[in-house]
C-alpha cells in the first residue's frame, strides 16, 4: 500500500537558473545602444536592428542588460519599439550631449544668439504638437514650415509686449539679458530675412535660425523634410514625440504656454504647462534637444 502524500508535504520546484551573461550578449547589448544612436536607421529596414529589438521585448535579461549599457554612457532609453527603435537621449553629463552654446556658435559668434537658437527649438516642439492629444497619441505626426516657426514666435513677441505694457514693466531691455522673455524682445528686433548678395537667406535672420533648427532636427532623425513651401516644410518622427514629451514639463514650455499663444486654429490648448509655474525659471541655455 503506498503511502499517502499531502500537497503541502511536497518541495516546491527550484526557480530556473538565470543564465551568465556572455561577452555576446554584451555584445548584443552593445549593438543596439548603437543602433539607437544612428537615429536615422529605420529598423525595418535592418534585419540586425529588427532582431535585437524583438529579444529586448522577449528577454527582460537582455533588456535590463541593454539599458544598463545606455546608462553607462550617459544616456536615458525613452522607447523601445518597431515605430521608434531604441530611442535614446543624452543625459546632461553624457558624452553624446549637446550643448545650445556649442550649437549657436557653429553659426555666430553673437553669445546673445543662443537664446534665439533655443527660442526657435521651443516654438518648434510647440508647433509640432499643438494639442496634448496629439503628444499623446503615437499615431500622430505634426507638420512645421519654416515660416510658420518664425510667425508663431513673432505672435509670442507681441503678446510679450501686450503683457509687459500691461504690467508697466519695461519693454526695453538690454539685448544681451538671459532668459526667455529677453530672447522674443530680441527675436521681434531682427529681421525675418535679411538680405544677402546672391540672393541667400541669412543665418543670423529668424527664418535662417528657424532653417537650421529645423535641419539640425532633420539631421538627429527628429524630422523629415517634406518640401520646400513655406521656407521647407518638415513633418515629425516618433523619436521627436517621444523627445517632446520628455521636455514638456520645462519650465521654457511652460513659460511658453503662459503667453496664452494658442498656434491651432480650433481654439485648443498648446501642450499642458507643469504644475505650479509661478515659481519657475528658465535656464539660459534651455531648448530642445540641448542641455544648459
Amino acid at each position: 500500500m503506498s503511502e499517502h502524500v499531502e500537497w503541502s508535504d511536497t518541495e516546491a520546484p527550484a526557480p530556473p537558473a538565470t543564465a551568465a551573461v556572455t561577452p555576446a550578449d554584451a555584445a548584443d547589448a552593445a549593438r543596439l545602444v548603437a543602433y539607437g544612436l544612428q537615429p536615422k536607421l529605420q529598423p525595418a529596414r535592418d534585419q540586425d536592428y529588427t532582431e535585437l529589438l524583438r529579444r529586448y521585448r522577449e528577454d527582460p535579461a537582455f533588456a535590463r542588460l541593454a539599458d544598463a549599457v545606455a546608462t553607462g554612457l550617459g544616456l536615458v532609453v525613452l522607447e523601445v519599439s518597431p515605430r521608434a527603435g531604441m530611442a535614446v537621449t543624452a543625459a546632461e553629463d553624457s558624452v553624446f550631449a549637446v550643448r545650445m552654446g556649442d550649437y549657436a556658435r557653429r553659426t555666430t559668434a553673437d553669445s546673445g544668439d543662443r537664446f534665439l537658437h533655443g527660442l526657435a527649438h521651443l516654438a518648434v516642439a510647440a508647433l509640432s504638437f499643438p494639442r496634448p492629444e496629439d503628444l499623446a497619441d503615437d499615431g500622430y505626426i505634426g507638420r512645421v514650415t519654416v515660416n510658420g516657426v518664425d510667425a508663431f514666435v513673432r505672435q509670442a513677441c507681441r503678446r510679450i509686449e501686450e503683457r509687459a505694457e500691461e504690467q508697466g514693466e519695461n519693454t526695453d531691455p538690454a539685448t544681451d539679458a538671459p532668459g526667455l522673455e529677453a530672447a522674443w524682445r530680441i527675436w521681434a528686433r531682427r529681421s525675418a530675412t535679411g538680405a544677402t548678395k546672391d540672393a541667400r537667406r541669412p543665418a543670423s535672420s529668424t527664418t535662417g535660425i528657424v532653417a537650421k533648427a529645423l535641419a539640425f532636427l532633420t539631421d538627429s532623425g527628429f524630422l523629415q523634410r517634406t518640401g520646400d513651401d513655406g521656407g521647407g516644410t518638415y513633418r515629425t518622427t516618433a523619436r521627436y514625440q517621444l523627445q517632446v514629451r520628455d521636455m514638456a514639463g520645462t519650465a521654457a514650455m511652460a513659460e511658453l504656454l503662459e503667453l496664452g499663444v494658442v498656434p491651432v486654429t480650433d481654439g485648443s490648448a498648446s501642450l499642458l504647462p507643469a504644475e505650479d509655474t509661478d515659481d519657475l525659471e528658465l535656464v539660459a541655455d534651455a531648448g530642445l534637444p540641448f542641455h544648459s
